[in-house]
């Protein structure tokens, strides 16, 4: 039997890889936007169309620098961005994400805390859908493509769900407006994006849940999202009431009942993951 010597099983340790993929990945992100900011800045687009397409081309540098890496680094297949069943997943995803953000937004429409004061154009919506697409993936890859994949390797899928997720919700503390039932819900929509990954094995899932519930909550109905200042959006809203219900100045994804359907929606998932046997057990078990 092969013995791994000492620079080899450093190599190949779970934190090696981490820090090794996230130095990698955050260098890729960095300087593709440089990139994409000069070019495109040469041209004559309008800064909607410029944003979307840096929007893009940050989102496909992140991905192709994700699949490179780990395919060299672990030698295998990087199936967590196969293409196929990749459609299914970005739509079922894309709809989760709706129906969560509009049931969380419908809470607050019933309290009688959220108005429409306009209807704005459809190109309004363009600056949202890139910012929220190219958020979408880098956090995804960050947190569970690189940090939750990895510790579920080793110590199994709860702990990895576990710690990612509390990782996800600290992040989100210097947020700015960020409050204990903020960085809850966060948490909480960690669970669920992980649960996401858990479910289907594949990235496209969790990238395309993100996206919809981010880009629903700022780029239609109007709100605020994760403390951030507001972007243009599809409806111009008036947003105000009891912060346990519209979230406050965080924003609806702060609200006690955006927490509670995370939460149910993650109970879903982990229980269809049981049925598809695709829990990771720890290494000791």
């Amino acid at each position: 039997m092969e013995t791994l010597t000492v620079k080899q099983k450093v190599f190949n340790s779970p934190v090696t890889k981490i820090v090794l993929a996230l130095l990698v990945f955050m260098a890729v992100v960095i300087i593709g936007q440089q990139i994409a900011s000069k070019l495109l800045g040469l041209t004559s687009l309008d800064k909607d169309y410029r944003n979307l397409l840096k929007g893009l081309f940050v989102s496909a540098a992140a991905v192709i620098s994700y699949i490179l890496f780990f395919k060299k680094y672990e030698k295998r297949k990087i199936t967590e961005f196969a293409t196929k069943g990749m459609v299914k997943n970005l739509i079922i995803g894309a709809i989760i994400g709706f129906v969560l953000q509009s049931l969380t937004i419908l809470v607050i429409y019933l309290n009688g805390s959220y108005s429409v004061v306009a209807i704005n154009p459809i190109s309004f919506i363009l600056i949202p859908f890139a910012l929220m697409f190219t958020v979408a993936i880098i956090e995804e890859i960050l947190v569970r493509g690189i940090i939750f994949r990895i510790i579920e390797e080793k110590l199994g899928s709860y702990w990895a769900l576990i710690i990612s997720s509390l990782l996800f919700g600290v992040l989100h503390l210097w947020n700015p407006n960020s409050t204990i039932l903020s960085s809850l819900c966060i948490t909480t929509a960690g669970f669920l994006f992980g649960a996401a990954f858990i479910s289907s094995r594949s990235l496209w899932l969790p990238i395309a849940i993100h996206f919809a519930w981010n880009f629903t909550q700022s780029g239609i109905y109007g709100a605020i999202t994760s403390g951030n200042e507001k972007t243009n959006s599809l409806l111009t809203a008036k947003i105000q009431g009891l912060e346990l219900i519209t979230g406050g100045e965080f924003g609806p994804e702060g609200s006690i009942q955006a927490t509670l359907f995370c939460f149910i929606t993650t109970a879903i998932l982990l229980f269809l993951s049981h049925k598809k046997s695709r829990i990771i057990k720890p290494f000791w078990k």
